[in-house]
């Protein structure tokens, strides 16, 4: 849930930045020293370090990633440097109900593939078995590999099937890029994995900008920007095309981000503009966003903490914008100094603990005379002026949109959709104990009032459901939503119940002959997406048929066998896998009772046709 009010605290008050994120300042400071380490370190083909330290009488297991400094490694493709994510290291990284995969830079995952061509993974499992604190890290480019490695170990060892828990790992970034699309901040909500990553950012940094832009506008000089944020670099700072060359590439880089920011603002503030897809599909915008918890350290001390990945977005673009050309040259080095000064910089900062939570972004103040001048003062220092300070409440209000929608649906799950699923749960029940058969064919054919009662409550439940869906499409809902344990009961009761009329329905019309299978042609999304909310919560393969769609596969298989069509290997398969899986279905009573088809005509017609050596009688 979203904590209640937007606070400013101090150690008086009790609430540290360790307190919480949920590690310790001491702890934050010895990982930043070890990533910033790490890029320092003399070897060039080393992919990982690992140190077991001891901090405040606490044993932490830190994993460290040294950066690259090749182009090639960071964009390996124009003009973003993204491709899919690999779904099977990273089965979670992806919308589940509109089955869209993640995209991430194509050039980092590269990297973190010969990662695991090492021994890493042996000694990352022993780390976590250990039950000690892990902790990921990374400066710049390193910071990518901390991510993906991070998402990897919840996966694999922390996923809702595993019964050993361990304690989960952190990961802890300096100066990163950014290094994927939406899907990154939405899936790591919804499997509440986000407070466990966490950003540092230094105000004018370039790096976790840089990705904003196209490769194509800051390629000529791109190879040498790298050199200059190379620790290990022997790039002189009175090289006298030093400061043009970084002030061309911080001007492009926030040129583009202008237009990146300026895109997603119009949208947070539900801008209707045709002209706003038209100029999208026009301009190449970077599909990159960041997720996680975000630490803004604005150079005076101060830390602003931001869990909005909305808002995050639009600070990575205001809180470095310039106020005056003439100030160009001067930030534009700060970019590159700031970038290799994490160390400096959090020893200070975090000995003041002058930290400020922004939340309740929709009540931020527009101008320091705001009703919390500390809150204001916090976006003085970051240079915030007060068009800036609307898109952070648009995307305060666009949080709070999506829990009110989810609100209304509730409201409609409660007055509609709870009636109507007891009414047909009686439909069911009177069929099967009082007309003796199953309540799917009772609806198929349909010869009385109460067959015709069943069918309206039918399309109200549809209506419900199609809604939530649409909204679910347009990422309307909150990124919880879909890992949400009541809305997956919800969801598969609704789908388990309700489906086989919704079959019963397209066979009694025949559509079939005309439309195609039901599981290919017409199956409604709310049928598809509420079944990936159960196979993505217990872990399950994709099932083709289900429990709750083995009626469309009984009609499809009766109707070749019935036509005389010949019994290929394919049929024989399909025929052999129904059959095993109604028993599996049916031993569990909780997933499907044996009355729901043991007397349905449909269902014996099709046994009773089935060849002799195709029976199984164990079923």
């Amino acid at each position: 849930m979203l904590r209640e009010t937007t606070r400013i605290r101090d150690n008086m008050a009790g609430g540290s930045l360790g307190d919480n994120i949920g590690l310790k300042e001491d702890a934050i400071k010895r990982v930043c020293g070890l990533a910033c380490k790490a890029n320092n370190h003399k070897s060039t083909d080393k992919l990982y370090f690992y140190d077991k330290v001891q901090i405040s009488s606490e044993t932490y297991h830190v994993f460290s990633f040294p950066g690259s400094w090749d182009p090639a490694e960071w964009f390996v493709n124009k003009p973003f440097g993204v491709s899919k994510i690999n779904s099977t290291q990273f089965p979670s990284l992806r919308s589940i109900g509109n089955d869209e995969l993640a995209w991430v830079n194509e050039g980092f995952a590269k990297r973190f593939d010969r990662l695991l061509e090492t021994n890493f993974e042996d000694v990352v499992k022993k780390a976590i078995l250990d039950g000690k604190q892990v902790v990921f890290t990374g400066h710049s480019s390193g910071a990518a590999m901390a991510t993906q490695t991070t998402f990897w170990v919840l996966e694999k060892y922390f996923n809702p099937t595993k019964i050993q828990k361990p304690k989960l790992p952190f990961c802890v970034t300096f100066g990163s890029p950014l290094i994927g699309n939406h899907i990154f901040s939405h899936a790591s909500k919804r499997e509440n994995w986000s407070r466990y990553f966490v950003h540092f950012v230094l105000r004018y940094d370039i790096v976790p900008r840089i990705l904003l832009a196209p490769l194509a506008s800051i390629e000529e000089n791109f190879g040498s920007v790298l050199q200059f944020l190379n620790p290990k670099s022997k790039t002189s700072t009175q090289d006298p095309t030093r400061a043009i060359l970084i002030s061309e590439v911080y001007k492009t880089v926030m040129r583009n981000a202008a237009s990146v920011t300026s895109h997603a603002a119009c949208i947070l503030m539900g801008s209707t503009n045709l002209l706003l897809e038209t100029v999208a599909n026009f301009v190449e915008l970077s599909p990159y966003r960041p997720f996680g918890t975000y630490v803004f350290c604005n150079g005076n001390g101060q830390l602003i903490v931001v869990e909005n990945s909305d808002a995050v977005l639009q600070l990575l673009f205001h809180t470095a914008l310039l106020s005056d050309l003439a100030e160009l040259e001067e930030v534009a080095d700060k970019s590159i100094s700031q970038h290799l000064n994490y160390v400096a910089e959090l020893q200070e900062s975090l000995g003041m603990q002058n930290v400020v939570y922004l939340e309740q972004l929709e009540q931020l103040p527009l101008s320091a005379d705001g009703s919390n001048s500390d809150v204001a003062t916090a976006l003085d220092g970051l240079g915030l002026n007060t068009r800036a300070r609307l898109c952070l409440r648009a995307a305060g209000e666009l949080e709070k949109q999506k829990r009110k929608n989810e609100d209304k649906i509730m409201k409609e799950i409660q007055d509609k959709a709870l009636t109507s699923m007891k009414e047909l749960q009686n439909y069911k029940t009177t069929c099967e104990m009082h007309k003796g058969k199953g309540y799917y064919d009772a609806f198929k054919v349909q010869k009385e009032s109460n067959d015709f009662q069943a069918n309206v409550k039918r399309l109200v439940l549809a209506g419900v459901w199609d809604e939530v869906i649409e909204m679910l499409k347009r990422y309307e809902l909150p990124d919880e939503f879909e890992g949400d344990k009541e809305w997956i009961k919800r969801g598969t009761e609704y789908r388990r119940l309700v489906e086989p009329l919704d079959i019963a329905n397209y066979y009694r019309h025949l559509k079939n002959e005309d439309t195609g299978p039901y599981m290919i042609r017409a199956r409604p999304k709310r049928y598809r997406y509420t079944q990936r909310w159960l196979e993505h919560a217990k872990r399950m393969p994709p099932a083709p048929i289900t429990e709750s769609t083995f009626w469309a596969e009984v009609e499809e298989l009766y109707s070749w066998i019935n036509s005389k069509k010949p019994l290929d290997d394919h049929v024989e398969q399909r025929v052999k896998q129904l059959q095993k899986d109604l028993k599996n279905w049916t031993d569990d009573e909780k997933v499907l009772a044996k009355d729901t088809f043991l007397k349905d005509p449909n269902f014996i017609r099709w046994k009773d046709i089935l060849p002799q050596e195709l029976k199984d009688t164990s079923s």
